[in-house]
């Protein structure tokens, strides 16, 4: 089997502003998203339309409506990783973690819960950020369509809906 991983860094900064109150986590830019040239740019991903639902409002269309939208609600949005190996949008090829540095961020803004989307977020977040940032992270199920089964379940959304109660803190 051909080794394909590749070294990447994280091509965009944070979308956040003074006012943001959650920040939410990825892991990394998938290929599709690098193609796009924003976060959760693949076609397949429901995180746009999970976020939507849970704010009850219109899904954002492009970037633009993206980043207002959450700009507008409040919502932080970037990655654990600076940098990393990865194959492909594999989490679970990733090797040689660089962490984003996080403090700066809440520090400069009304974030009081972090969220991270899906196990590897999580699992990293945990272990590289959490003791720098004095925050635990709050697991989210992930939007990836890697992840299409669990998106059928009861409670997929209802997960999703504790981002709300932070937001109308």
């Amino acid at each position: 089997m051909k080794n394909t991983q590749i070294f990447l860094t994280h091509p965009w900064k944070a979308v956040c502003d003074k006012h943001s109150k959650v920040l939410i986590l990825g892991t990394f830019p998938s290929p599709a998203s690098r193609e796009y040239g924003f976060y959760y740019g693949h076609s397949q991903n429901i995180f746009w339309l999970t976020l939507a639902c849970v704010l009850e409002l219109p899904c954002p269309q492009d970037k633009n409506s993206k980043i207002k939208f959450l700009i507008d609600n409040h919502i932080a949005l970037w990655d654990v990783l600076r940098s990393c190996e990865i194959d492909g949008a594999s989490d679970e090829s990733i090797k040689n973690p660089t962490p984003n540095s996080f403090k700066p961020l809440i520090k400069n803004s009304e974030i009081s819960a972090i969220f991270t989307t899906g196990k590897k977020a999580t699992e990293l977040f945990a272990k590289l950020c959490a003791d720098e940032v004095g925050m635990e992270a709050i697991y989210l199920p992930s939007t990836s369509p890697a992840n299409r089964a669990s998106h059928k379940k009861a409670n997929f959304l209802e997960r999703w809906k504790v981002i709300k109660s932070f937001l109308d803190k």
